[in-house]
């Protein structure tokens, strides 16, 4: 009973009732292990961690401006240069933003 009441808190808080910000906090998660895991010295790491560090605050309040997000995305992508071992999880990043620019049209019948 106790895995329930942490699920509904969470629902709660806002941090599960959208799937995309979901997504979102896991490729941030994820590049974030990577970032921290990458041996090379990067001159600009510290914008590209502020920057994940906005947008998993962003994807925590449930409802993140799109142009904010690829402000964030594009910061973080000239911070991090053309690192390749860097590039699949900072892709992951760019198709969970890309998913809050797809908005549900109203179908018949709903207003």
């Amino acid at each position: 009973m106790e895995g329930a009441a942490v699920v509904e808190a969470g629902r709660v808080a806002g941090t599960d009732d959208d799937p995309r910000a979901a997504e979102l906090r896991r490729a941030v998660a994820r590049l974030r292990r990577d970032l921290a895991a990458h041996p090379a010295e990067l001159p600009d790491r510290a914008i590209a961690d502020d920057e994940l560090a906005a947008l998993d605050a962003m994807a925590r309040t449930g409802a993140p401006e799109l142009h904010r997000l690829r402000r964030s995305l594009l910061l973080i992508a000239g911070a991090l240069g053309s690192v390749s071992a860097l590039a699949p999880a900072l892709t992951c990043v760019r198709a969970a933003i890309d998913q809050f620019s797809h908005v549900p049209q109203p179908g018949p019948g709903r207003d």
